[in-house]
């Protein structure tokens, strides 16, 4: 079984990847079992941060990486909070603050400004100095709801509404919210790519 390190500390985020990546006999483990300090996410674009996590993680590892960027992006906001969506309310971030600052800013908005999509970009390397990375990219759109909703999921779930469902990504179980979602979008794109390769 081909070894993978998944650039990221989340706990969720790691077993969505194992689940989606076992079928291929791919083994996805965490950095942290390897001590990788975080990278700093310096990029001004999705893109950019996966890549600077994945290559991180290749240069710590010696094993192929995978890592993702994603946030949600707010019309009404102009995009926001986007590449800062996991750090949206400042220095401390959790999903809560993170989740009453989004609520807050929206608080005066009309539904139809409410729009918002979430996006993944996830980019697997083979080494350190991979010219050539995989870059997949996910998109889910749908719109902010005030009160939050369910259980499941994690960050911006419980206030992203999927209207043809009329349910919040946190209503969903995780196979369904796997195929739907931007990073289950994206993982679908890569397996397809490396089940051609």
């Amino acid at each position: 079984m081909e070894k993978i390190v998944l650039a990221s500390g989340n706990a969720k985020k790691l077993k969505e990847m194992q689940q989606l990546l076992a079928p291929l006999g791919i083994e996805v483990v965490p950095q942290s079992d390897f001590n990788v300090p975080e990278a700093e996410e310096t990029g001004l674009t999705f893109v950019e941060n996966a890549i600077i996590k994945a290559r991180n993680a290749c240069r710590h590892t010696r094993l192929p990486a995978i890592a993702d960027d994603s946030g949600i992006e707010v019309d009404a906001l102009n995009g926001a909070p986007g590449v800062f969506s996991a750090r949206f309310s400042g220095v401390g971030a959790t999903d809560a603050k993170n989740n009453a600052l989004l609520v807050e800013m929206l608080a005066d908005a009309p539904d139809v400004q409410r729009s918002a999509r979430y996006r993944a970009l996830i980019v697997m390397m083979r080494h350190e100095d991979d010219a050539t990375p995989l870059i997949c990219q996910g998109t889910w759109e749908g719109e902010i709801v005030l009160e939050p909703r369910g259980e499941q999921g994690f960050g911006y779930d419980p206030h992203f509404l999927v209207p043809e469902l009329g349910r919040t990504a946190a209503e969903l179980e995780p196979d369904q919210k796997n195929r739907l979602s931007h990073r289950g979008q994206a993982m679908a794109i890569l397996i397809e790519q490396l089940r051609g390769a």
